[in-house]
């Protein structure tokens, strides 16, 4: 071989050695590299890859719903696009800002110095009509994104508006329902990755690919809308026909402790939250604290029948209208001598009530006000509930004790109250009232106040302040049977009692086993303040509507006593109740859709709806809320007579005397 030959060779032999390992060591140095980014910084690769992921996708659950007892909407949220930036990926901030004012409206300037801002996350602006967000969207700024909100909104507007309460920009419950059922409405807000099925369904998945549900649990209300409806529209008329400043009723359902109604007025519409007035959303039924007055009193005269200290028929003189206790003068409205105790509740007697009160004593009287809730928060679990103001009963003296048995000097709210009534009404157990449907673990095995016929003969005796010639006579209601009781206090102010007072009614329907609790009260009620001519009227058309909307309300014959005497309603065997409606009025189940129904005494509202899902829309005369009469009668068919239903409202004015 040539020696020249053999050199070349030699050298291209080591030339292509030398690359070879260069290339070896290289692969080695890759892999040695793919091992250690494997074996070492895999889990902090992954983890920095998945959250590249998840900033690029930001989304807020949906708020849940809330209905009330039949599936009726009283709040939703309705969805917004809002815009957001990542400040770190904008390219030119200037051009970003520019394009976003021109979509939104809003200045360079401000959305130029939300640019600056060094966070990773930034609101531009929120809650953006479909217009702009198309706008933001056609753009495809970089750093800039687009997300779901919803904004909260309440389709009845002022109904149950302090109950209710609302939900910020952020969607977080600030009062009411809102507030107390924040963690089961409220929509989750994270970031994540998503992904699309076949059908372009979004698929929300966690950081280990799980899918989720991101959005908040509706809520169900005891809430009875059409109820709710009629109490506001009573309280109102009652508070504006007697220039009060503020009224309240509670309607509760006695076999499950289930609030019907929770009215105010005025009214607060929480779609306008940011505009009310202050205190507009202040719910005072459960946060106000007042001196309830006589409506009290069967309270004392129920723990004294316990303690057997008095029988219905025991006898007290009642000095003629004034009483004097130590240095204070006790004032009945007419000039009673002898009294029973069951007149004292008829006639609604203080001096009669004070001698019963100071012979149970401030202990023992302290004790079944415990019992029945008036020193503790009732626990519905809306936010702000008041404990009342009662002092404790060693601080009391005579002049205390007489006045605490006619309802001065004690201070409970209106739900308090409400709650109280349900151990008379539910055969002397007390019961937790809700405001939740079908809440679980409500029954009528509360703690036993008084014996089953001490609640019945307590109830007998509100049965007379209606249905004979007691304080209560503008709550009958005809063909049913009412228990009652007025209550008018006098408010304090300046340390001593003025001339402003609360005025106050209690009832239970019907009377002797009772369905329903209704009691509202009135606040600085003029010219008159006697809570048997303001707000007795009231509540006897929430028992009208109520009953007739729950086809209830008995449909009397022509000279039919609208109520048995007092007497026959005592002897009537137990276990008939006066809610019952005569056999030849179907109920709302079977009632003939060829056959007009029977409308009297139902809600204007309510009576047309029913009218109008069969076919008819009836002419309207008269003014009111409610309905007094119809043509045809209840019963009769009314093919052919589609354009001839007519129903005359209820335009009767209360009588001050």
């Amino acid at each position: 071989m040539n020696p020249r030959l053999q050199q070349n060779t030699g050298e291209g032999l080591w030339k292509i050695k030398a690359v070879a390992a260069v290339l070896l060591l290289a692969l080695a140095g890759l892999w040695g590299r793919a091992a250690y980014v494997q074996l070492f910084e895999g889990k902090k690769l992954a983890a920095m890859v998945r959250r590249q992921h998840l900033a690029a996708e930001f989304e807020r659950g949906k708020r849940g719903e809330i209905f009330d007892r039949n599936g009726r909407l009283l709040a939703k949220s309705v969805q917004f696009s809002s815009i957001y930036a990542r400040p770190v990926e904008i390219e030119n901030r200037m051009h970003a800002a520019r394009t976003l004012s021109k979509a939104t409206g809003i200045s360079v300037r401000t959305i130029s110095k939300r640019l600056k801002n060094h966070s990773n996350f930034v609101w531009v602006a929120r809650q953006i009509d479909d217009q702009a967000a198309a706008k933001v969207r056609k753009a495809a700024l970089k750093g800039i994104h687009l997300t779901n909100e919803y904004s909260r909104l309440y389709p009845n507007n002022h109904l149950a508006g302090q109950l209710l309460g609302f939900a910020g920009l952020d969607g977080r419950g600030l009062e009411g329902v809102e507030l107390a059922m924040q963690d089961q409405l409220v929509g989750r807000k994270a970031e994540f990755v998503m992904q699309r099925d076949a059908s372009g369904r979004k698929i929300y998945l966690d950081a280990e690919g799980r899918e989720i549900n991101i959005d908040g649990h509706d809520v169900y209300l005891s809430i009875d809308s059409y109820v709710q409806d009629m109490a506001e529209t009573a309280i109102a008329h009652a508070v504006n026909a007697y220039k009060g400043k503020w009224g309240g009723m509670l309607v509760v359902d006695v076999p499950t402790g289930e609030i019907l109604a929770m009215a105010n007025y005025p009214f607060f519409n929480p779609n306008m939250y940011r505009s009310a007035r202050p205190g507009a959303s202040r719910n005072r039924i459960i946060l106000d604290v007042f001196e309830p007055g006589s409506t009290l009193k069967p309270f004392l005269v129920g723990s004294a029948l316990q303690e057997k200290l008095i029988k219905p028929d025991s006898m007290y003189f009642c000095e003629n209208g004034k009483w004097r206790v130590r240095n204070h003068t006790i004032r009945d409205t007419h000039e009673y001598e002898w009294l029973s105790a069951s007149k004292i509740i008829r006639y609604s007697s203080n001096i009669g009530v004070a001698k019963i009160g100071l012979e149970m004593g401030a202990p023992k009287y302290f004790e079944y006000l415990q019992k029945l809730g008036f020193t503790e928060k009732p626990e519905l679990g809306l936010p702000g509930e008041s404990k009342g103001l009662i002092r404790p009963p060693g601080a009391w003296n005579d002049v205390d004790m007489a006045a605490a048995s006619f309802g001065q000097g004690v201070g409970v709210t209106l739900l308090q109250m409400a709650q109280a009534y349900m151990a008379i009404a539910g055969d002397g157990r007390t019961k937790q009232l809700t405001i939740l449907r079908d809440k679980p673990g409500t029954s009528m095995s509360g703690e036993r106040v008084f014996d089953p016929a001490v609640a019945a003969e307590v109830r007998n005796m509100m049965i007379s302040v209606v249905e004979e010639d007691g304080t209560g006579t503008r709550c009958r209601v005809p063909g049913v049977i009412v228990g009652g009781k007025t209550g008018t206090a006098q408010k304090a102010s300046g340390g001593k009692y003025g001339k402003k007072h609360m005025a106050s009614f209690a009832a239970l329907v019907p009377g002797d086993t009772p369905r329903y609790i209704v009691i509202a009260v009135v606040d600085e009620p003029e010219p008159n303040h006697y809570g048997g001519v303001v707000v007795a009227p009231a509540v006897r058309k929430v028992i009208q509507g109520t009953l007739a909307y729950n086809y209830s309300l008995p449909n009397l014959a022509d000279g039919e006593s609208p109520v048995p005497p007092h007497s026959q309603m005592v002897a009537e065997a137990e276990g008939t109740s006066s809610l019952e409606r005569p056999a030849h009025i179907p109920g709302a189940d079977n009632f003939p859709k060829d056959r007009l129904p029977d409308v009297r005494g139902l809600s204007l509202r309510r009576a047309v709806e029913m009218m109008v899902t069969r076919g008819v829309v009836p002419r309207i005369k008269g003014q009111g809320n409610l309905v007094a009469r119809q043509s045809p009668k209840a019963g009769s068919s009314w093919k052919g007579r589609e354009n001839t239903v007519t129903l005359w409202l209820d335009r009767r004015e209360e009588s001050s005397s």
